[in-house]
């Protein structure tokens, strides 16, 4: 793989409005700085529950705006302390296939969770629990014009005004090798390939496009239209036809406990699923 990594320094480790296209306008959601989560330490809700037993849920990158949204409404509803640990789908699968202390994993691509099935790491296939949207971001300022057909980015090449193109790691995480498809099917991946700065996971992506790092790139929807993220970009989503389907796939561990598989179940009622619609995500039916 080609590219470079780079730092930045907004909170997760480093890596580097929405126009409406065919596919719509999105608004940002109001949500803060508060709900930036490292990917190395745990979150706590508050709960019921002493900290010591609170079961720690493996979260896809992706998920870092939407998520403690849904571990406050669970606490509200249930009383019960969930810890976060937020990653790449992929370096999260090994970490469990090593030995990792989660309870629940909630992947953006439904291919790790089942490939642990298949190996028995875990007892079933779990559950669908949504479905992921791509989007093209640029800063607010950068040359980059983005448009859901990748037409700015095509411009942007063949006149050298673009310099780097953050992708997530398409070697582990789901929107990395969704961006790879979705530049290979527009016939843009050999021009952008000399271009391309990596990010661990897609919120460490975000980062980079949007940072000033580079002029821009493909992130997660969910991540795009975060107030956090909104108000200084624009974005447009990406034809879900230009690449595989980003289903998100979640499966308790033989560790799970009582409430790592009550918060399981609560992620598939109808209010978590509206959390999830409202943050930027397709519903699980989708998928």
């Amino acid at each position: 793989m080609t590219g470079r990594q780079l730092d930045d320094g907004l909170g997760c480790p480093t890596r580097p409005k929405y126009s409406s296209g065919k596919h719509g306008k999105i608004q940002p959601m109001p949500l803060t700085r508060r709900h930036f989560l490292t990917a190395s330490a745990a979150a706590l809700a508050t709960g019921s529950l002493a900290e010591g037993t609170a079961p720690v849920v493996a979260a896809a990158a992706s998920l870092r705006f939407v998520l403690p949204v849904l571990v406050d409404a669970f606490a509200r509803g249930n009383g019960g302390t969930i810890r976060l640990a937020f990653g790449s789908s992929g370096t999260l699968a090994q970490q469990i296939r090593n030995g990792a202390p989660f309870e629940l994993f909630l992947s953006a691509d439904e291919r790790f969770v089942l490939g642990l099935a298949t190996d028995g790491i875990v007892a079933n296939e779990g559950s669908v629990y949504a479905v992921g949207r791509l989007a093209i971001s640029a800063p607010t300022g950068s040359p980059l014009e983005v448009d859901a057909d990748m037409a700015g980015l095509e411009a942007a090449l063949a006149a050298g005004t673009l310099h780097r193109f953050a992708i997530a790691s398409p070697e582990h995480a789901p929107y990395g090798m969704r961006a790879r498809e979705a530049l290979l099917h527009r016939g843009l991946w050999e021009a952008v390939e000399p271009k391309l700065v990596f990010g661990e996971n897609v919120a460490q992506t975000a980062q980079f496009a949007l940072s000033g790092n580079a002029e821009g790139g493909l992130i997660a929807g969910s991540l795009a239209m975060a107030a956090p993220f909104a108000a200084r970009s624009r974005s447009a989503l990406i034809p879900t036809e230009w690449h595989a389907p980003l289903t998100h796939r979640m499966v308790a561990t033989a560790r799970a406990g009582d409430v790592a598989l009550a918060f399981r179940d609560f992620l598939l009622t109808e209010e978590a699923q509206e959390i999830f619609v409202a943050h930027g995500f397709a519903p699980r039916e989708a998928g």
